[in-house]
């Protein structure tokens, strides 16, 4: 899979929150998108995601089968993505949120849904409403629906907000574990969520 960003660019009015972005992500490699708060990080992730249309230029998407059909407008069936701003159904219980997950986007073959929640810590919180979760467990619940979709892009937005030492030790350990085949993009301005990445995007590079 190859992700290319060509000439891309997002304006809201007359502010240009980045432009002229020229960049290609590959297959099993992993990418920090970094720059201080407010700066765009997000708004570039979100484009990438399809979630917003550029003002200018494009986002192209080929697989390693067909190199030459761009699959970008259909974008969302190749990824899965965690940030902030996304919430889960506080009504469920964590394994039916998996269920429900999982019905629309599987995950990862010879896994279950609880193997997944034994792996995230979260084996005693089964049939426990997401409602009564503490912040640090919905955490978990965000990366296991993400890292564990049998999908290879993977989008992480500020990945461990709410974590302490041990939920960044975990973040690392399913980084580690389950997405060594993945093209990942981590947006974030802590070190530690992506210490891990091989290439390093500065926003204000794309500032003009």
């Amino acid at each position: 899979m190859q992700l290319q960003l060509i000439n891309a660019g997002k304006r809201y009015n007359r502010e240009w929150i980045f432009r002229g972005c020229n960049y290609t992500f590959h297959q099993s490699k992993s990418y920090a998108i970094v720059g201080h708060n407010g700066s765009g990080k997000s708004t570039l992730l979100q484009t990438i995601a399809g979630a917003i249309n550029p003002s200018e230029g494009s986002i192209q998407l080929f697989s390693d089968d067909n190199a030459k059909k761009n699959l970008a407008e259909n974008i969302y069936q190749y990824l899965s993505i965690v940030a902030p701003y996304l919430e889960v159904v506080e009504e469920m219980t964590a394994k039916e949120f998996l269920q429900f997950h999982a019905a629309f986007k599987p995950f990862k073959p010879n896994i279950t849904i609880k193997e997944i929640l034994q792996i995230i810590g979260l084996e005693k919180a089964t049939d426990k409403q997401i409602r009564f979760f503490s912040s640090g467990m919905k955490q978990r619940i965000k990366l296991a629906q993400a890292i564990f979709s049998d999908v290879p892009i993977l989008l992480l937005d500020e990945p461990c907000t709410n974590f302490d030492e041990t939920g960044y030790q975990l973040y690392h350990q399913l980084i580690k574990d389950y997405c060594a085949n993945k093209l990942i993009i981590v947006c974030s301005n802590d070190p530690k969520e992506y210490d891990f990445c091989d290439e390093i995007l500065h926003i204000a590079d794309y500032k003009k």
